[in-house]
């Protein structure tokens, strides 16, 4: 059987919110899994521990009880329902907080290569946007110029790049 895995060394999981309404703050996870098989079914787990902003107390606020509550939830999920990855669009079920929302990420493919090494790589480009607020993140601050402090959709931007994995199957000897 053959399925591909995720080359963590060569792949990201971003995401950009505004910001008082008039800026982006980006981040991103820096600790992932995840395993495509020949069928299509794709399952995805992020560290919610690993979130990085740039700013520890920002960081901080993201892993508390008012966002991602890190201790009792420590991952998301990305599961697909339909279609597999291909070029065009994927889509599953995207778990946060234990709350499962249906998700359609666009997606480009940019082609497949072999390293120097002989292994065969694949890359793509997966965009999309989540309300927060669907996956109970719901804390914010109401300005006293109008707006909130925190955009409540969030984009997604995945660079990803998956490296082909033959499995081999065992035989035994009768």
């Amino acid at each position: 059987m053959k399925k591909m895995i995720i080359d963590t060394a060569h792949s990201e999981i971003g995401f950009k919110v505004k910001h008082l309404m008039i800026s982006t703050v980006k981040g991103n996870f820096s600790t992932f899994i995840g395993i495509f098989d020949d069928n299509g079914d794709i399952h995805v787990t992020v560290n919610t521990n690993s979130i990085s902003t740039g700013n520890a107390d920002r960081d901080n606020h993201l892993k508390s009880a008012d966002f991602f509550n890190t201790e009792e939830y420590p991952t998301i999920l990305f599961k697909t329902t339909s279609n597999g990855l291909q070029d065009g669009s994927v889509t599953g079920e995207l778990t946060i907080k234990g709350v499962t929302n249906p998700i359609t990420l666009d997606v480009d493919y940019n082609g497949m290569s072999v390293d120097p090494w002989g292994n065969t790589k694949h890359g793509y480009e997966i965009n999309g946007t989540v309300n927060r607020n669907d996956y109970g993140l719901t804390w914010n601050a109401p300005l006293e110029t109008g707006g909130v402090l925190v955009s409540e959709d969030v984009k997604i931007s995945i660079d990803l790049q998956l490296m082909e994995v033959v499995e081999e199957m065992e035989t035994s000897e009768a």
